[in-house]
């Protein structure tokens, strides 16, 4: 089944920085993980022999002075019973495979969602459970809404989850602004994945307009969609500004004089073929005038003949 920008963004951005699983555990879910020695992303796949393939959306290994966790996030979008069923398998699994506490961590920006996804998952006997998986649960509720650096403390990744998470709500609409401002100040090479996980997340939203307008404004010229966009156009047009320059160049080393009326109408044309066209004939006609008379345009003779703007 395919997925969204939005649902991969979600966990993604744990995944360019391993430090906001740690983050997100204490300061936002209130647990006490302990000094953390190493975080190591895992392999996602918890299939066993069986033909029927599972996955979760980001894994890693979360080793403490004292105990090992493996964590398993999960985006969710809307409620799935199927999906809630496999929970307990990917906790049981996880734990035996890793030798390690399993920790599902469900992430959502929808907030009937965060609801669903923090009951717990029991099985066995009514009233007598034999299994019981509990999910933690980042939403709306649990996430901070981060609007200025004060807020978040330095942690630009923690502000990412943030937007991520209330972004799309139009009351929220003033996150995106402080967000573009940071990232305007962080380092090149992380502002433009973190913009880029964000204008995923967005994507299907309103925001995402206000996020693609903002990012189009920034001293960093991101490689997100919108800055694709708009490098793309301005290669085209100063692709058409090179060949328009190239046609007077060829005009004047063949010592032809070239109005200010030739001039101004080659140089302001946007139409790359049309200049390719005039290339060519630049290399053939014996009056500059005629290289646009000759391609069946309407052209008025220059007011002043002979003219020269060389």
């Amino acid at each position: 089944m395919a997925v969204s920008p939005h649902h991969e963004s979600l966990h993604q951005v744990f995944q360019q920085d391993t430090e906001l699983l740690v983050t997100a555990m204490q300061r936002l879910l209130g647990l006490s993980v302990g000094p953390v020695i190493a975080i190591t992303p895992l392999d996602t796949t918890v299939t066993e022999l069986l033909p029927m393939e599972r996955r979760v959306d980001s894994l890693f290994r979360l080793d403490t002075e004292d105990r090992r966790y493996v964590v398993a996030l999960e985006s969710q979008g809307k409620p799935d019973p199927d999906k809630r069923r496999s929970w307990p398998y990917y906790l049981g699994y996880l734990g035996v495979r890793y030798e390690a506490d399993a920790v599902l961590i469900v992430l959502t920006d929808d907030p009937a969602t965060e609801r669903w996804a923090s009951q717990p998952v029991a099985s066995g006997f009514p009233g007598r459970p034999s299994l019981i998986a509990q999910p933690l649960v980042l939403g709306p509720a649990g996430v901070p809404v981060i609007s200025d650096a004060a807020t978040a403390a330095g942690d630009i990744s923690l502000w990412v989850l943030s937007c991520l998470v209330h972004g799309r709500d139009p009351a929220h609409a003033g996150i995106l602004t402080g967000l573009a401002q940071a990232l305007n100040e962080t380092n090149p090479d992380e502002a433009v994945v973190y913009a880029e996980y964000v204008e995923a997340g967005l994507t299907g939203s309103p925001a995402v307009e206000i996020w693609r307008q903002l990012m189009s404004t920034m001293e960093i010229f991101f490689r997100s969609e919108a800055a694709q966009k708009v490098r793309e156009e301005g290669r085209e047009e100063g692709r058409e500004e090179e060949r328009a320059r190239t046609v007077i160049m060829l005009l004047e080393r063949r010592g032809l004089e070239v109005s200010d009326q030739v001039r101004e109408h080659v140089l302001s044309c946007r139409d790359y073929e049309q200049l390719g066209i005039w290339v060519d004939r630049a290399w053939e006609v014996n009056d500059a005038q005629d290289l646009i008379t000759a391609t069946g345009q309407e052209f008025p003779p220059s007011p002043v003949q002979g003219a020269s703007s060389r």
